[in-house]
């Protein structure tokens, strides 16, 4: 069984919990909001991942932020920063067990799709 990571209310997660539903796939998802999100979870996300595909730079939550923030960020800072802001987290992450996936785009379904 596989973990989805997100946030309820997003677009991307509902339409990849329903793309999941659709194929049958058992998953348990995860609602930063609900259940929480912690360092250690941001970091395992970033050590597999990387930090430029874990943070949303696109967001919201990102351009609200002051430049000299984004300037000096290092990744011990950004860490620090999702695990206190997950909106800043790019959705879905998926936990195959195995590793991680991020993405939800054709490509990122067609790529998850031979994972699963």
């Amino acid at each position: 069984m596989i973990k989805v990571y997100g946030i309820k209310n997003c677009d991307t997660i509902k339409k990849a919990l329903k793309w999941l539903d659709e194929r049958g796939v058992d998953y348990v998802y995860h609602d930063y909001r609900k259940d929480g999100i912690d360092k250690d979870m941001v970091s395992g996300f970033v050590a597999e991942l990387g930090l430029d595909k874990v943070l949303n730079t696109r967001g919201t939550t990102w351009r609200k932020l002051p430049d000299d923030v984004k300037d000096s960020l290092d990744e011990a800072g950004a860490i620090k920063l999702l695990s206190e802001n997950e909106a800043m987290i790019k959705r879905p992450i998926f936990d195959l067990g195995e590793r991680f996936f991020i993405g939800f785009s054709k490509k990122d379904q067609e790529e998850l799709s031979a994972l699963l």
